[in-house]
């Protein structure tokens, strides 16, 4: 295990961790995109990004997309490179609001998170897409992870920190149970060559239907391409 600091917060952390680890000339099998934060009060990344939309969503579009080259050299016929991004039930409420993507309007912790977490689904779907049109060994799929007890409900009502702290050993995962659905999707053999699927306790499942958009999703990845100051190739795919 070697560690690389990557702050997925900040373009310039996203774009010097790249530069590091294209220089040690390693292959790229796996890439888990499951950094995040949940309902956070109204403040921006150093980018000027809304935090959910910069960090959960932006920074993970810009990490995969800088990565895609080195995932598609190691990926082979029979052993594709795998793409697994950590998104939420919360994206079945979640609205997509491409006028004002960055909540200025006006903000809502809740909406803003669910926002986020639409678009790793929209993305997933459009880069599965992208891959299967390239002919490329790389596979992209969608994890939702359940309920976990972690340090991300630390921004929710004193209230429901009671009740989640009364209530987590009968209703919430481990965070051991709730990553055993993104192993799956990185190692399990039944994976192989499978992508643009979302998954919950190791099954294939159903995502909110706008996540099928096909408009929305190509509209979204275009965006995303000028929001972080990459090119977007794929504009001229189907």
């Amino acid at each position: 295990v070697e560690f690389l600091y990557c702050d997925l917060a900040s373009m310039k952390s996203i774009r010097q961790f790249v530069q590091q680890f294209r220089a040690k000339n390693c292959p790229l099998h796996v890439l888990v995109n499951n950094a995040g934060v949940m309902l956070v009060p109204e403040r921006k990344t150093e980018d000027g990004f809304e935090e959910h939309f910069g960090l959960n969503y932006l920074g993970h579009f810009l990490l995969t997309n800088l990565l895609l080259d080195t995932l598609k050299q190691s990926g082979t016929h029979s052993h594709n490179a795998r793409i697994i991004t950590v998104s939420s039930a919360t994206h079945y409420v979640g609205k997509l609001h491409l006028n004002d993507l960055q909540s200025r309007c006006s903000y809502s912790p809740h909406g803003a998170y669910a926002q986020s977490k639409l678009a790793l689904v929209l993305f997933t779907y459009r880069l599965q897409h992208l891959l299967t049109a390239n002919g490329s060994h790389v596979t992209a799929n969608v994890v939702d992870p359940g309920v976990v007890n972690t340090e991300l409900y630390k921004h929710v009502f004193w209230v429901v920190k009671v009740v989640k702290w009364m209530t987590a050993w009968l209703f919430f995962k481990t965070p051991e149970e709730g990553a055993s659905t993104t192993i799956y999707a990185a190692v399990s053999p039944e994976l192989e060559g499978a992508g643009g699927c979302y998954l919950y306790n190791e099954e294939r499942t159903k995502s909110a239907d706008v996540a099928y958009d096909e408009e929305l999703q190509r509209r979204l990845w275009t965006e995303s391409c000028k929001m972080v100051g990459i090119s977007d190739e794929a504009s001229r795919l189907p």
